[in-house]
């Protein structure tokens, strides 16, 4: 059974108050709003409508969990970046990520969706920054690579790779396609592989430490 098939929603929480008690490994979904997020999600689940697909960026505003078969979740976070959001509005969603990203024990790992027409934005590169201190794992999604011709979409992801090489194995990338349903399988087995030493066999991934963190970039 793949990984994120059958998923099921199990809580929204708006607040960090909020949050449910630890009950599994999480494996936690940002980016900036309109980068492609909730259709990866769902193209991962193989579920057209589990995530919130919007045409007007900054709409998702609550944290949403997620129940895999493997006991694990996944957590959607709220979009960043969006201009047009009101600063009270971006300040709430930036304490909310905060709040998950910096004291979440359950939380083993960041996949971090990037469109791959405009790659390592100021917000992405802040986001990477912040959430490699924690020494969890980030995997970063180059959505939309059908939107690039093969060779335009071989040279974004060698960018990206290159660009992030310092910060080391713990970072890994690779293209994505909702639309064409690629890159599946490969986020899949990274994804898949955080989970076996974190203890989803035979360990307790409750246990696991937050890093010590900063702040995350603005909602």
């Amino acid at each position: 059974m793949p990984l994120f098939r059958n998923a099921q929603f199990e809580i929204s929480i708006a607040k960090p108050s909020g949050l449910p008690p630890p009950s599994g490994p999480e494996i936690a979904f940002a980016g900036r709003s309109n980068a492609g997020k909730s259709s990866a999600i769902n193209t991962l689940v193989g579920h057209v409508r589990l995530a919130f697909v919007s045409k007007t960026p900054g709409r998702t505003q609550l944290i949403n969990f997620f129940r895999l078969n493997s006991g694990a979740l996944l957590v959607d976070l709220p979009g960043y970046g969006y201009a047009a959001v009101p600063e009270k509005i971006r300040r709430q969603w930036q304490g909310l990520i905060e709040s998950y990203l910096k004291h979440r024990e359950s939380l083993i790992g960041l996949v971090l969706i990037m469109d791959s027409r405009r790659p390592l934005t100021a917000l992405d590169r802040q986001m990477i920054d912040w959430f490699a201190h924690s020494g969890r794992p980030i995997h970063v999604l180059l959505t939309k690579s059908d939107k690039l011709s093969r060779g335009a979409a071989a040279a974004v992801l060698q960018e990206v790779r290159r660009a992030l090489q310092p910060l080391g194995p713990q970072v890994t990338v690779q293209l994505f396609s909702s639309l064409k349903k690629s890159g599946v399988e490969e986020a899949e087995a990274v994804i898949g592989g955080w989970l076996v030493p974190a203890g989803t066999v035979g360990g307790d991934l409750a246990d696991t430490p937050a890093g010590a963190v900063d702040a995350p970039p603005g909602a």
